[in-house]
């Protein structure tokens, strides 16, 4: 008996690393020792291999079994190591023949199945960029897995039938056991998605407005309102004026949601942009990303390419808010533990919603608010400075009349809107395509004082606003983003006065 290899991929974040299983079978008393940093499951994989081998007619030896993975400094966690050890310890006893550089991912049942795994599309994409194309999985994942180009992938409902491609004596095998598929199906990331329709929304035109400048140029949002004035369905409408995904933003995405385990398999890539909205007491690993041991992506993560929205945001904990800083301008989450540091991408749109104050009757004259004037100052201080400072559009939503109910037949649908949302995003495209940009939001300050710098006659009165400290530098570049928006709506060549005073305008203080 000699030493058996094979492969699997260890996932740190979105990034997977090569992990090479050797497995030893040793003269010395009944054992299985499993080496090179596992977690709690990777090392209840001794007994689920023990039973699926025993259970799929090639019990595993008797003597000492050793499993050692490397590099052995690297973590390893989760279940998807348990078919490539198998294929390992089956190699050592000359059970099969040779599995010449294949990739195993899958988890196994006690019954010998081969079951799914998540965080499977960026193990195989890691695996074809380390140049190992050959990749076995369960059948479960087999369309998730095929979503990687170059990929050789090949599925397997059973460790039996596996064993049997690779050499193994069919005289014991049972290859009859053929056990129900039992996965659910998986519609996450088909294209038949229902998205809310704008055209619910009743008045509200200057909140449309600003919505679609947001849509167009990727811009982030605050909403300030009485309850009911429709800052929720805003926002909900937002993902569906966005354009499509292309080929590396979709494949960035459907990484992000395999890892995250929204559904048990993808079995598309993922073309939509992303929606999420989670509740004002969700914890800052909810949100941010954490948990024990390695981290693992949060809902900020989840948005990548999409929108992240927090409804009644004064409520959340400052800190959860206040850690959205850093992906805001980086779009970049790295999360550092004691186990190691996980970076994930988190380049969303963030859209908040907030009450004027606590009891959300201080808008319009205010005369039934029962809150007191430090109740609202403390109560909208919860967002801080440096988090508003980065949103671009800051917005008062006003209540809906009678009479805007008697308009909402006439009202645009998201179809009209979004055709000219992705007219605006094919001129910035064309604008900033030489850069790898296509939204105006991602255009860097020298850029915009630079090649695309406006005569000073067009941005005399942003100047004024910069030198009586109304705007911060930051909040200067951000107006400019606005305006370049508002001109690529227009079908105009370059922003003038009247986009930047529009676009000034929009970012004027939403607190009461």
């Amino acid at each position: 008996m000699g030493v058996g290899r094979s492969y699997c991929v260890a996932l740190v974040g979105l990034n997977g690393h090569m992990v090479e299983v050797e497995a030893d079978i040793g003269q010395t008393l009944p054992n299985f020792v499993i080496l090179g940093l596992p977690d709690a499951a990777l090392n209840e994989a001794k007994e689920r291999i023990r039973s699926a081998a025993q259970n799929s007619g090639i019990p595993l030896s008797r003597r000492k079994i050793t499993a050692n993975l490397i590099p052995a400094s690297l973590p390893k966690r989760g279940s998807g190591f348990d078919l490539a050890i198998t294929m390992a310890v089956l190699r050592a006893a000359d059970d099969i023949r040779s599995v010449d550089g294949t990739v195993f991912i899958a988890e196994l049942g006690l019954d010998g199945r081969l079951r799914p795994v998540r965080g499977l599309l960026p193990a195989v994409m890691a695996a074809v960029q380390a140049g190992f194309p050959d990749v076995v999985v369960a059948e479960a994942n087999v369309a998730e897995a095929s979503l990687v180009p170059g990929a050789n992938v090949r599925g397997y409902k059973t460790l039996a039938r596996l064993a049997f491609d690779y050499g193994a004596d069919p005289k014991d095998l049972a290859l009859d056991y053929d056990p129900l598929d039992t996965e659910p199906a998986d519609e996450h990331g088909t294209d038949g998605v229902q998205v809310p329709d704008l055209c619910d929304v009743s008045g509200q035109s200057e909140a449309r407005r600003a919505l679609e400048v947001a849509a167009a140029g990727g811009h982030h949002m605050l909403l300030t309102g009485p309850p009911g004035a429709g800052k929720t369905m805003l926002a909900e409408r937002l993902p569906g004026l966005l354009p499509d995904l292309g080929d590396k933003a979709a494949m960035e995405v459907t990484a992000i949601h395999s890892l995250a385990a929204v559904r048990s398999s993808l079995t598309t890539l993922i073309r939509r942009p992303p929606f999420e909205n989670p509740h004002h007491s969700a914890t800052a690993a909810a949100i941010i990303g954490g948990g024990s041991g390695l981290p693992r992506p949060g809902a900020a993560s989840r948005a990548h390419r999409g929108v992240l929205f927090l409804d009644e945001a004064p409520e959340y904990e400052r800190r959860v808010l206040d850690a959205l800083r850093q992906p805001l301008e980086s779009g970049e989450l790295v999360i550092h533990r004691s186990a190691g540091t996980a970076a994930y991408p988190a380049r969303f749109q963030l859209v908040l919603a907030a009450n004027p104050c606590p009891c959300g009757k201080a808008s319009g004259k205010g005369v039934e608010c029962t809150c007191t004037p430090l109740m609202r100052r403390r109560y909208f201080a919860r967002m801080s400075g440096p988090l508003l400072d980065r949103v671009d559009i800051q917005l008062q939503v006003q209540r809906v009349s009678l009479a805007d109910f008697g308009q909402a037949q006439m009202e645009e649908d998201t179809g009209a809107v979004a055709a000219r949302v992705q007219a605006a995003r094919r001129r910035q495209s064309d604008r900033l395509g030489y850069l790898g940009l296509d939204a105006n939001s991602q255009v860097p300050g020298r850029i915009l004082r630079g090649e695309l710098k406006l005569h000073p006659r067009t941005t005399h009165i942003l100047d004024t606003a910069l030198e009586r400290g109304i705007l911060t530098a930051r909040g200067y570049d951000r107006v400019l983003r606005l305006a370049w928006t508002l001109a690529d709506l227009e079908h105009s060549e370059a922003p003038d006065a009247d986009h930047i005073g529009q676009a000034l305008g929009l970012r004027q203080a939403a607190a009461a």
